[in-house]
């Protein structure tokens, strides 16, 4: 695969704020040198950097197909972050995800989704469609990890979809399990707008091209890219390759489908 020269803007952390105690992972505010605040996802959380690939990579899928997700940016950690922390499980933290870390945008004022609440449809099922193709399995009614921002939906935390990285640990596996996994609504917090999924799916399809998962894989920097003896490189290729494969399956993962 061609690689396409891109990748995020990157900034260093100047402060760290707060911890955000959401889930396991343990994000934090920080502030930039660019002035900005953002939601620091850590390469020394959880599951480590396959994490931020799938942010990325998805986060990129998601405009794409016309959605909202804040805008990221590579964040630096240098040393010096974690020297006046007095919390010693941030300062465990920050210390073992020194380098590049990603940064969310901080959308101040924003609020939960409520899941009671109306969504156009075509939205949801654009979003849907979305977590299907990419196998997120955290956009539940009790975790919609969905914000509302000056009257606007947008999609955060991507981190738990392309599960399949998690099985490249002796090498990357073949993407022809992945084409055809099927997908559960069921605990889906948008599930019950499955029905109007199948008449956007050839255009929505079709916005995936090959070019836009290219340029999705192309910004996730080599230091994510961990997966040995795989290349940096071909393990971008290996994404896209699995991608790719999903989107041509025919899609029987699809929701709603008859």
């Amino acid at each position: 695969m061609e690689r396409v020269e891109v990748w995020l803007p990157v900034v260093t952390a100047t402060r760290y704020v707060a911890p955000l105690r959401e889930g396991g992972s343990l994000p934090g505010i920080v502030e930039a040198d660019d002035l900005g605040t953002y939601v620091c996802k850590f390469r020394g959380a959880g599951q480590g950097p396959p994490v931020l690939v799938a942010e990325v990579i998805v986060a990129e899928l998601a405009r794409a197909l016309g959605l909202r997700t804040p805008r990221l940016a590579g964040l630096q950690l240098d040393e010096a972050i974690a020297r006046y922390e007095a919390d010693e499980e941030v300062q465990d933290l920050l210390n073992a995800s020194l380098g590049l870390n990603l940064g969310v945008d901080f959308l101040p004022g924003s609020f939960g989704f409520d899941p009671t609440a109306t969504l156009p449809e075509e939205e949801a099922a654009r979003i849907l469609w979305l977590d299907a193709f990419v196998a997120n399995v955290d956009r539940s009614w009790r975790n919609p990890n969905l914000l509302v921002w000056h009257g606007d939906v947008w999609l955060i935390d991507h981190g738990a979809s392309l599960y399949f990285h998690h099985a490249w640990g002796g090498g990357v596996t073949d993407p022809a399990r992945f084409a055809t996994q099927a997908y559960d609504v069921t605990d889906h917090v948008l599930g019950a707008h499955a029905g109007a999924v199948p008449p956007l799916d050839a255009e929505l399809a079709a916005r995936v091209s090959d070019e836009v998962i290219s340029e999705a894989v192309a910004l996730v920097p080599d230091e994510w890219l961990v997966e040995r003896p795989a290349s940096p490189e071909s393990l971008r290729a290996a994404y896209a390759a699995f991608l790719r494969a999903r989107r041509d399956s025919g899609r029987p993962w699809l929701p709603g489908r008859p």
